[in-house]
């Protein structure tokens, strides 16, 4: 599979990432509670983790943060800005890959630059880059049912980062891939994020993943949703070019977050 590219000049690099802060939030679906009261403060180029049981409300509140789903009670920041609905800061990438099938990569990848009215030109060479930068140029003219799983799912995020966000939210984007394609996207998607270096915030439900991608781990517990524990991960950077997974640091958080999640099984 090919490999992301070096990041493009100085000028056309992402603007300052944001912090995020989530003071005191619930969010009920009619009587069902989804979250409540959850605080946590992501830092400004922070990449922080959500994990935890089933149903716990990880995209409930990622959805939250993306200005797609409103709240109860509580408020969102994402910079100095509270969140009352989507903004121009933050970009998604679904598990689903949320393509258009019948447009090609290229028109994929443009469509967010499409939303914000940017020129024809500067949209078709912002969206280049993009791909070129996810190893997928060559197949700008394909369409995605002539991709793979993985292919589509890069498409997804150059379609993020062509936008240029300050906050990129990644909703389980690497699930429905086999377990070799996984491992190769965590380490593009670190390579990715050391160039442009937004604030991520990304639902998983591996440990293993959690654990090599983040600074933080957040879980949360069974529904209603809460803070249980958040766990600090003091890997060294970078971990795409070393051997951080087979470490002994690596394996005893991957141990102690399993010791949470099955405490609260």
């Amino acid at each position: 599979m090919a490999r992301v590219m070096a990041a493009p000049a100085a000028a056309s690099r992402a603007p300052a990432s944001l912090e995020i802060v989530v003071d005191g939030v619930s969010k009920a679906f009619g009587a069902m509670p989804a979250l409540v009261d959850v605080s946590v403060r992501v830092g400004a180029g922070e990449f922080l983790s959500l994990i935890g049981p089933s149903g716990c409300g990880k995209t409930t509140l990622l959805k939250a943060i993306a200005g797609l789903q409103p709240v109860d009670r509580g408020r969102i920041l994402v910079g100095p800005r509270e969140v009352r609905g989507p903004g121009p800061e933050c970009s998604m990438v679904f598990q689903d890959f949320a393509l258009l099938p019948w447009s090609t990569v290229q028109r994929n990848v443009e469509f967010g630059l499409l939303l914000r009215g940017v020129a024809a030109a500067e949209r078709a060479a912002v969206a280049g880059r993009a791909i070129a930068k996810v190893g997928l140029d060559g197949f700008e003219q394909a369409y995605p049912a002539q991709l793979s799983g993985g292919m589509q799912q890069r498409v997804g995020l150059a379609r993020a980062l062509a936008v240029r966000p300050q906050i990129l939210l990644m909703d389980e984007p690497f699930a429905s891939i086999d377990e070799q394609t996984r491992r190769l996207f965590q380490d593009d998607l670190l390579a990715l994020w050391s160039e442009e270096r937004a604030t991520v915030v990304f639902v998983t439900h591996s440990m293993e993943e959690a654990v090599y991608l983040s600074d933080r781990v957040v879980v949360l517990s069974p529904r209603p949703g809460r803070v249980h524990r958040v766990l600090d991960v003091p890997l060294p950077r970078p971990r795409e070019a070393s051997d951080v997974r087979a470490s002994v640091g690596f394996t005893r958080l991957v141990d102690e977050l399993w010791k949470i999640l099955r405490k609260l099984q």
